[in-house]
């Protein structure tokens, strides 16, 4: 009998140069908050914790900026393309870098308000566009900081499990149909992906965690901005790192937090420490840069140990933590053939905000609660149909392989079946995965055996069935040209 033994594991690790800067990006107390069509409320009323925008700078260990790449992680839930776009440049040009290169990721926390400018004439928008500005100001002066800061680094990854994610794609038997909400037998990812950027000094420069769960702990009820789970995430981690955490919204369409759509605070904060706890479980058991697990021996004790030692990297894992290849592209979606038109959407928001009217004259609070959500409903179709190019949709998608680690940046929100798919299809391949990235639309992109069940993320989908499909073939060929695949 023949005996295979494996005598070193190695860590996956990018050998680059990093910078990370941060700022608070809190909006003012007043500002237009409703984001949830059920709310009753216009205005935020006060601030649970701040948001943050935090800017991680990452380029090759040859300090060629030319190929750098600037994540930006902002606390918003939805920004229009066109603030999006400013934002890009802004960083770019202060930079010196290609817009494409900056990459915009939202944590996509639903109490952040919607900072839309076409809500500037309900209450508290007059303050949206002057602060979307000041983001954007904030923003250049973050890349200014961290082009000064720039040092050599290596990013160390790995990988754990995090519970706090469930299923949110319920089917009601009582009343037959989907709602949007726990549901206990549904399939729910529980992959944690964990970052930590060290400096060839040993000095920590900055964690990422990657974990893909929508936060939507706060709900309607709720009239406070904030990060949701995010923010007590960051400070758990960063009480014990004492190194600023970004968090990376992985594909969670299908996904929320076991318990959420409340208006309690401490709830948010217990989810996030939920997912904080686990990220430092995975941290602690990251190996130091640049070294690898291997066997080093027998010792003769009692038992004949088999010890293990961490070791110096030899050169060709050294050359491939190296690596640093990006590709960019806009992926062609399809619209579907039964997208509502624009004239038909105003007609039904119309009809909303008539029934709307007859309900508070009646005094019939819940129904008139009810029908301003349909309205609200009919206005963001309204709103996504109006900013959709013609023929396709152009999605814009960053892919890079840094080192050992695969890094996909993805506009629009996607099921889980995005991240578990190409990571099954690249077992050998540490892949995050950060959505919402560049632009929000053309928002959900739902898996095809969904359509036509009444399930929300595809009743408001703009894509054809077999976009999810076509996306995940299209991401796993560019890859190709950057990873091996498996056989």
């Amino acid at each position: 009998m023949t005996i295979h033994s494996t005598t070193w594991v190695e860590t996956p690790q990018t050998r680059c140069r990093a910078a990370v800067a941060r700022c608070d990006v809190t909006p003012p107390v007043g500002i237009y908050h409703r984001m949830w069509g059920a709310a009753t409320h216009d205005r935020a009323t006060a601030v649970h914790r701040p948001l943050l925008a935090t800017l991680f700078w990452l380029e090759p260990e040859s300090a060629d900026s030319s190929q750098a790449l600037i994540i930006v992680a902002l606390d918003h839930c939805i920004l229009d393309g066109p603030d999006i776009q400013k934002m890009q440049q802004a960083v770019a040009k202060a930079a010196n870098i290609q817009p494409t290169n900056v990459l915009i990721t939202l944590s996509h926390t639903h109490a952040a308000g919607l900072m839309s400018r076409s809500r500037a004439h309900l209450p508290g928008g007059e303050f949206i566009g002057p602060y979307l500005d000041g983001v954007t100001a904030k923003l250049a002066q973050l890349a200014n900081a961290a082009a000064n800061e720039r040092r050599p680094a290596t990013i160390v990854y790995g990988q754990d499990r995090c519970q706090l994610a469930a299923n949110r794609d319920f089917y009601d038997v009582e009343r037959g149909q989907y709602v949007c909400g726990f549901n206990p037998t549904g399939p729910a990812d529980d992959t944690l992906l964990v970052a930590k950027i060290v400096g060839n000094d040993g000095h920590l420069v900055g964690s990422i965690v990657n974990y893909a769960c929508h936060p939507t702990t706060l709900a309607w009820q709720n009239t406070l901005i904030s990060p949701d789970f995010v923010g007590t995430l960051r400070e758990t981690v960063e009480r014990h790192t004492s190194a600023p955490c970004l968090f990376l919204q992985g594909a969670s369409a299908d996904l929320g937090p076991r318990e959420g759509f409340v208006g309690d605070p401490p709830l948010a904060d217990r989810n996030g420490r939920t997912l904080g706890f686990a990220a430092l479980s995975a941290f602690e058991r990251l190996p130091p840069p640049r070294t690898r697990f291997g066997y080093a021996g027998p010792v003769v004790s009692g038992a004949t140990i088999g010890t293990w030692q961490h070791e110096q990297l030899d050169a060709q894992s050294e050359k491939q933590s190296a690596c640093w290849k990006t590709v960019q592209w806009d992926e062609p979606l399809e619209y579907r053939a039964d997208l509502p038109s624009l004239s038909k959407t105003q007609t039904d928001l119309e009809d909303w905000q008539r029934e709307e009217s007859l309900a508070v004259s009646r005094g019939e609070s819940q129904k008139a609660r009810d029908c301003h959500a349909r309205g609200e409903q009919a206005v963001r179709q309204l709103w996504r149909l109006s900013a959709l190019p013609p023929k396709t949709f152009p999605l814009p998608i960053t892919l890079a392989r840094l080192g050992g680690a695969l890094w996909l940046f993805i506009a629009g929100e996607h099921y889980q079946v995005l991240q578990t798919s190409i990571r099954q299809r690249l077992p050998k391949t540490l892949v995050m995965v950060a959505t919402i990235t560049n632009g929000w639309q053309p928002g959900y992109i739902p898996p095809a055996d969904l359509y036509g069940r009444g399930i929300y993320q595809e009743s408001i989908a703009v894509v054809a069935a077999g976009s999810a499909e076509n996306l995940i073939e299209a991401i796993l060929d560019r890859a190709s040209s950057l990873v091996p695949r498996a056989k």
